[in-house]
């Protein structure tokens, strides 16, 4: 087994992910970037199922969270019908330069990533039987919090999705949307202008490599704040007329919980008694409620709100 740290992951990463899909060798990462995840599974998934490797990417806080979530809230809804889950992400944290450089190569890189995302779901072709699907949903109040809730553009979705038609349990018709959840209107705004601006700079390279100085990759936050720190992704599930609201919960995501996630699942695939799975997975796929026993056991709550 491997676990890869190392990023921006479209610029290190590639050449690991594809050694390890030819000797047989699981393998695990932290990333957040998509178009790492579409190339490698275009260049490495069919290698992986003959060698039997289990490719398993994002498995830190992007997005084991919200990958685990999305399915322990669709075990708490009725089996077999048309589902819908939301989640709602609040934290309270800081990030690493690490983090930091990923985030700027996935911006100045979206073309890119959004044709590689195509081929990525032309070679995957579409489901027979089921229908899976993203709703970016829109910006607003949620009624049932009081909350502003804006589409949050992480990985987060692609990975549930991916979970969802790898998985017949996720039924028929599966929908998921991701927000996150803010404490007012003004928030959000700061918030949206915030993001756009980044995404502007991050398209000029002379821009992009000072932003990058400000927060180089191997610093982060100080002790005193990951202490201080937390996240709670609420999900809202619907399905049958039934409406179930549960809540993952823990304490720094960037570095105090992350750790613990890819720990417990790099120990839980090597150890655990699992289903057989080869290629690119995910961690609700590869490992679901074994991997989540083992996060419960280390602190981080999984837990039905209503």
């Amino acid at each position: 087994m491997l676990l890869s740290t190392v990023g921006p992951y479209i610029v290190h990463g590639r050449e690991v992910v594809a050694a390890c899909a030819e000797q047989g060798t699981d393998y695990l990462d932290l990333t957040g970037e998509p178009e790492f995840v579409d190339r490698t599974y275009l260049e490495c998934h069919e290698l992986a199922v003959d060698t039997g490797a289990r490719l398993v990417h994002a498995c830190g806080f992007d997005s084991i969270p919200h990958d685990l979530g999305a399915q322990f809230t669709l075990e708490q809804l009725p089996a077999g019908e048309a589902t819908s889950i939301k989640g709602y992400v609040q934290m309270e944290g800081s990030f690493s330069g690490g983090t930091a450089a990923s985030a700027l190569e996935i911006m100045s890189r979206l073309r890119t990533g959004r044709d590689i995302h195509r081929q990525r779901l032309a070679t995957e072709g579409g489901l027979r039987s089921r229908q899976v699907d993203i709703e970016t949903g829109r910006i607003g109040r949620e009624r049932s919090t009081g909350r502003w809730a804006i589409p949050m553009p992480t990985i987060d979705p692609q990975i549930v999705a991916y979970s969802a038609r790898l998985d017949e349990r996720y039924g028929p018709a599966f929908t998921y949307s991701h927000f996150l959840s803010l404490d007012g209107a003004l928030a959000a705004a700061g918030m949206i202008g915030g993001a756009g601006l980044l995404l502007s700079a991050a398209q000029i390279p002379p821009v992009r490599r000072r932003l990058s100085r400000l927060r180089p990759p191997g610093t982060g936050p100080s002790e005193e704040k990951r202490a201080a720190s937390w996240f709670a992704v609420r999900f809202v599930g619907q399905a049958a007329g039934q409406t179930v609201r549960t809540e993952v919960r823990g304490g720094d995501p960037g570095y105090t919980e992350t750790s613990k996630m890819i720990s417990e699942a790099a120990l839980c695939l090597a150890f655990d008694e699992l289903d057989t799975t080869a290629g690119q997975v995910t961690t609700a796929v590869a490992m679901g409620p074994v991997l989540r026993s083992r996060l419960i056991d280390e602190g981080i709550s999984f837990k039905v709100l209503d």
